[in-house]
């Protein structure tokens, strides 16, 4: 599949027959675009779809989007996505948002980008919204097309960049929502979650590779991790390396009265690498150490 770059809000601009107002931000209407096959995309800035129809699926890495009329895609500069082609030509249609991150630099929204963790969502973790969060949608965006449409002046940075954040606040709120109403897609999940830290460490596993990352978990629940970690504080109330935490630590009082074995062995039996690693995080979560907790129980 041919691959497309673009660096700039511009380069981005022109391959949609959009006009370039501002050169680190812009609406694109993607009905202007000429009918097109299917690509690969490079976005060196902030992206976000709105697709108003089905019209190719769009695959990020080498998974295709849970996707369908009504669906927001976040992409985060560096991203590559690509719509899935046959060699047909399709129209595209729909909106998209795109800023350059030196838009943002010095701002609010630049200080905080990373908290909307939903740009490092992937496959199957779009978010569907409904007819009313739509108009919301559009809403922002047209108010920072006023803005873009108007003569720059002192507050127009400030307007644009505060509508962005508006707008990514909304879809906060829309994805807390998504979590309740798809259920059904993540039924179970802590349940799941449980099982697998459970076979983990009754497996080889933890001699093997160590302590389980949240990365790991995720990949292993087919979610992105920060997918995944989101819905687990969603869920549980705790992150996800905390509750990877509380289940270590459950382990480990377990296995401390098999008198055996050597703090240290059990700490190894864990997959941690160093022994004073384990204790550390014992004392913490414990209140005393491995040994101290032994003696005492």
């Amino acid at each position: 599949m041919e691959m497309r770059r673009f660096e700039t809000v511009n380069d981005y601009n022109v391959f949609n027959n959009n006009e370039t107002l501002h050169p680190l931000v812009s609406v694109v209407d993607l009905s202007k675009s000429s009918p097109r096959q299917g690509s690969q995309m490079y976005f060196g800035f902030y992206t976000v779809f709105l697709k108003d129809v089905k019209c190719g699926d769009l695959v990020y890495g080498r998974h295709t989007y849970d996707y369908q009329e009504g669906t927001l895609v976040f992409l985060a500069p560096g991203q590559v996505a690509g719509i899935k082609g046959n060699g047909e030509y399709y129209q595209p249609k729909g909106y998209a948002l795109v800023f350059h991150p030196d838009l943002i630099h010095g701002t609010s929204l630049g200080k905080h980008i990373h908290d909307y963790t939903f740009f490092g969502y992937q496959s199957n973790e779009s978010l569907h919204i409904s007819e009313r969060e739509r108009k919301l949608v559009l809403d922002c965006f047209s108010k920072i097309e006023y803005e873009l449409e108007r003569a720059i002046d002192n507050h127009s940075k400030k307007l644009i960049v505060s509508n962005i954040e508006l707008f990514l606040n909304y879809c906060s709120r829309f994805y807390e929502r998504q979590f309740i109403t798809r259920d059904n897609a993540h039924k179970g999940i802590l349940e799941r979650f449980e099982t697998l830290l459970n076979e983990f460490f009754f497996s080889e596993k933890p001699h093997q590779i160590g302590l389980p990352s949240v990365a790991y978990c995720a990949t292993e629940l087919n979610l992105s991790t920060n997918y995944f970690g989101d819905l687990i504080k969603k869920e549980s109330g705790k992150t996800a390396q905390e509750f990877i935490q509380s289940k270590v630590i459950d382990i480990a009082k377990e296995k401390v009265f098999d008198r055996n074995k050597t703090v240290n062995e059990i700490a190894f039996e864990l997959g941690f690498k160093y022994p004073q690693h384990f204790t550390r995080l014992f004392k913490q979560r414990v209140g005393m150490s491995p040994s101290e907790y032994r003696t005492t129980n």
